[in-house]
């Protein structure tokens, strides 16, 4: 393996474990609520949350026909958009996607 591909992994590893580790170890009750530090942290969830997300269906909607994510990401924001509700949008988005994937399948 090539030296600069080892050091990106340990550098995102680290990262990624500092965010992970960092605020809960840390004592953020004194900082402002409207502070730089605060919004950073307050960023990092839907952050990391639309990266998994474009991660994820970038390859789906890529092949010929992506009617299964289509769905599933329709029945997330249809879901969600009625019930507010982050549990209920996923698992309708799950039964969406699952659904339409069995009855494409040959």
């Amino acid at each position: 393996m090539r030296a600069e591909v080892l050091t990106l992994i340990l550098i995102a590893g680290a990262f990624n474990w500092g965010f992970r580790y960092l605020p809960t170890r840390l004592d953020l009750t004194k900082l402002p609520q409207d502070g730089a530090v605060a919004r950073f942290l307050a960023s990092t969830g839907p952050a990391a949350i639309a990266t998994l997300f474009v991660a994820a269906v970038l390859p789906i909607i890529q092949t010929a026909i992506p009617l299964p994510a289509l769905v599933g990401a329709g029945a997330v924001l249809a879901t969600y958009a009625a019930t507010r509700s982050v549990v209920g949008a996923t698992l309708a988005g799950s039964a969406a996607y699952g659904a339409m994937f069995a009855l494409m399948m040959p």
